[in-house]
């Protein structure tokens, strides 16, 4: 998998968050993955993932809190 950059969304409005982070996902190509970075466990978004993109992303907790998480989010390869 090929990392294509980190995503901090710490500093956008909790509203703003989820856009840029499927926008950032829907750019990846298969194979590829990015890393977020935030500041409460976005297992939230997690479900949402599953919800709308079942069976087409990769999802590997690096960081787990208790200040920082670090989720790096992928596109399955083809």
């Amino acid at each position: 998998m090929t990392d294509k950059g980190l995503l901090d969304v710490r500093s956008l409005v909790p509203m703003q968050r989820h856009t840029a982070i499927f926008a950032t996902f829907d750019g990846l190509k298969p194979g590829e993955a990015f890393e977020l970075v935030n500041d409460h466990d976005p297992k939230p978004l997690y479900y949402q993932f599953e919800a709308e993109h079942a069976g087409t992303f990769t999802w590997d907790y690096l960081e787990q809190g208790p200040q920082v998480w670090r989720v790096r989010i992928g596109r399955q390869a083809a």
